[in-house]
């Protein structure tokens, strides 16, 4: 088990100081924080809040739990007392985000009340952030953090009760008035953000345990349930799938009080947990089998939100970003299942619509870091510099994912976005131009745009989807233009004579073609050489270390041939190459015996292309990076100027790809990759 996910000693080393803490937010949750502080090894230094005067009266109460001087102010204060090692952050749900970065940038591990944040693309940018700052990002559900839990999955993982066949869990309660947070969708109030992640990362602990998974996440959530009048979810059921066949049903509600209890159903038998979240002095699991009679076991006088604290601390002191008992990728496969539940039953936050100015996860301008990794390259006619890597928009779920995931991408100096007409249904266009238009940085991004796709492939098409979509982004001019598809039946004049007249109009910077053969490509600009017209200036075919022997949708056309690559090397067209890490096959869900994935197999499977993989993984190993970053690198750096395109789901895939920019390869590197010596 690596460092960072290995369960540190929550003792702290002889000698050693007790960690000190700080409450952000010093509400009803803060205080049963504040009750169980005393029973672990940390102590309470200062609180913070908006308004002073709660934080003093918080101070206050701290006195009888044993702390005393603890120092009260408003939180650039508390974040920038050198005492402070650890914070507790427990506003309400839309306050989580702020506090988190202002005190991994301040240097403090970090405890954050459930849900981390209100949706997994915000979610994204807060565990992206500790991983670069190296700091612990603890989600705090503390019942993960109890005996109670441990002893349930160790049942689990002996078989207790045989296979685990099924999971039933539920935290719901009726809350009196429809008032205050939990009914306030400005601050994401509801059941399923509020105690919803409990039921649902029960079940995960107990499929990862009956499995041996590190990350449970369902392949398959369908929900029922009820919006309140204030636009809040009331009451829901979920039903939950996961890849082993393991189903659960999972239960929340702010206006339904249910039995909250947990059931393990197995081939052989139950385990029941009648106060699974260890809200009690003396929570119990009841084993019923067919081989004994039913046996109770009790867990009394555990303090959970004394282990979470403790936890945290012994994962700052040993340099680790996590807590084994809720890791980071569990925090985020959480966020997306809630995502999932909230979408099944039609319940999004007006801060998320796709119309919504969306901010930065931080608040702040976005801007381009100091030191941004990005390498550039030019187009002429374009008129802006280009970044080498071009961002794909078409793995974006909804506008605060998409905005995480392209902010960390301009930031790192990435300013290429790819997008297409028919690129969910023309969502994803609006998607990117409504972040641009919040951002304020049109000027400052290149803009791809893709149309007359199969089988509206023709001029008058053409026409219309180029205008369409800039209606749908919110602009006047595509930065490039690409065919998305040709159409052999239509003369290429026809094609350029539209594509020109728009040029000419400003609509259009600069135009090329996507899965178009090299052969037509140059006929077009032949035509357009005789006629005055514009040109076709750059190309977005399929190329990639690994050959490709099919396409993986009709009517692309793939450029990794020998004749492929002299023509482009000849010509200096630049090429936008799309699955330049062949969907996958870099990243080790290729190997020889493994057919399970019919379009791999079909596309790229070889000898030759296996050997590619094999040296592209060695000399990863020497530059100490993944196969995908020197197959991204080999793109790179081929005779001819390149921007290849990379659709990344999460922020971490993003980062990963991106380690292929810091790395140099020569002209007999690229070779030898190739198998061309």
């Amino acid at each position: 088990m690596s460092a960072q996910t290995a369960t540190p000693s929550t003792t702290p080393p002889a000698g050693a100081p007790a960690p000190g803490w700080a409450v952000l937010g010093p509400g009803g949750i803060a205080r049963r924080f504040l009750s169980q502080l005393p029973a672990s090894t940390g102590t309470l230094v200062a609180a913070g809040s908006s308004a002073t005067e709660r934080a003093r009266a918080f101070a206050d109460e701290a006195a009888d739990h044993g702390f005393a001087d603890v120092r009260a102010g408003e939180y650039d204060t508390v974040l920038a007392d050198e005492a402070v090692d650890a914070v507790y952050v427990s506003t309400v749900h839309t306050g989580h985000a702020d506090l988190v970065l202002r005190a991994l940038a301040a240097g403090k591990a970090v405890l954050c009340e459930k849900p981390l944040a209100p949706n997994h693309g915000t979610a994204m940018a807060l565990v992206d952030a500790a991983r670069q700052a190296g700091l612990p990002l603890v989600e705090a559900f503390m019942y993960r953090f109890h005996p109670q839990t441990a002893a349930l999955l160790d049942l689990v993982r002996e078989g207790t009760v045989g296979e685990v066949t099924h999971v039933d869990a539920s935290f719901a309660f009726r809350a009196g008035e429809r008032t205050g947070r939990l009914f306030d969708v400005a601050t994401a109030g509801g059941g399923i953000l509020d105690v919803g992640g409990y039921p649902v990362t029960m079940a995960a602990a107990v499929v990862q345990a009956a499995t041996g998974v590190a990350v449970a996440e369902p392949v398959e959530l369908t929900a029922t349930g009820t919006l309140g009048p204030t636009g809040v979810d009331e009451w829901t059921v979920a039903h939950l799938t996961y890849r082993t066949g393991i189903t659960a049903s999972v239960r929340t509600g702010v206006r339904v009080q249910d039995d909250n209890a947990v059931t393990v159903h197995g081939t052989r038998g139950r385990i029941v947990l009648t106060d699974p979240w260890t809200l009690s002095e003396d929570p119990m699991i009841v084993v019923s089998t067919v081989d004994e009679d039913p046996r109770t076991l009790s867990f009394a006088g555990a303090q959970p939100y004394a282990l979470e604290a403790d936890a945290t601390t012994a994962a700052l002191a040993a340099g680790a970003v996590e807590a084994a008992q809720m890791t980071l990728d569990e925090t985020l496969a959480t966020a997306r299942t809630l995502d999932r539940w909230r979408a099944a039953i039609g319940l999004r936050y007006p801060f998320e619509a796709e119309t919504a100015d969306v901010p930065t996860v931080s608040g702040r301008p976005l801007r381009v870091r100091d030191d941004a990794p990005m390498r550039y390259g030019e187009v002429p006619g374009v008129g802006k510099r280009m970044s080498r890597l071009v961002m794909g928009v078409d793995n974006q779920p909804d506008l605060a994912h998409a905005s995480a995931v392209f902010d960390m991408f301009f930031e790192q100096g990435g300013n290429v976005f790819d997008t297409g007409y028919i690129y969910g249904g023309g969502v994803l266009e609006g998607r990117l131009g409504r972040w641009i238009a919040n951002r304020g940085i049109r000027d400052d991004v290149v803009v791809i745009t893709k149309g007359a796709h199969t089988p509206f492939c023709d001029p008058e098409s053409l026409t219309r989807q180029l205008l369409e979509s800039l209606e749908r982004q919110g602009t006047d001019h595509a930065d490039i233009y690409m065919m998305h598809r040709d159409n052999p039946d239509v003369p290429v004049g026809e094609f350029v004579d539209v594509l020109d007249e728009h040029r000419r109009a400003g609509r259009i910077r600069v135009f090329g073609g996507s899965n178009w053969t090299l052969a037509r490509f140059d006929e077009a600009n032949a035509y357009a050489a005789a006629n005055g017209k514009h040109g076709f200036e750059v190309l977005s075919n399929h190329f990639g270390l690994a050959e490709a022997y099919d396409v993986p949708w009709d009517g692309c056309e793939h450029a990794t041939d020998p004749a492929s690559k002299r023509w482009l090397e000849e010509r200096q067209v630049p090429l936008l190459p799309w699955s330049s890490q062949a969907r996958g096959f870099f990243t080790g869900r290729a190997a020889p015996g493994d057919t399970s994935d019919a379009e791999l197999v079909r596309c790229y499977y070889s000898d030759a292309n296996f050997e590619r993989l094999r040296r592209a993984r060695e000399l990863g190993e020497r530059y100490g990076v993944p196969a995908t970053a020197i197959a991204l690198a080999y793109v790179l750096h081929q005779p001819f100027p390149t921007f290849p395109l990379f659709g990344p789901r999460t922020i971490a895939e993003a980062r990963s790809s991106m380690t292929g920019l810091s790395v140099e390869l020569s002209p007999e590197q690229v070779a030898w990759l190739d198998l061309r010596d």
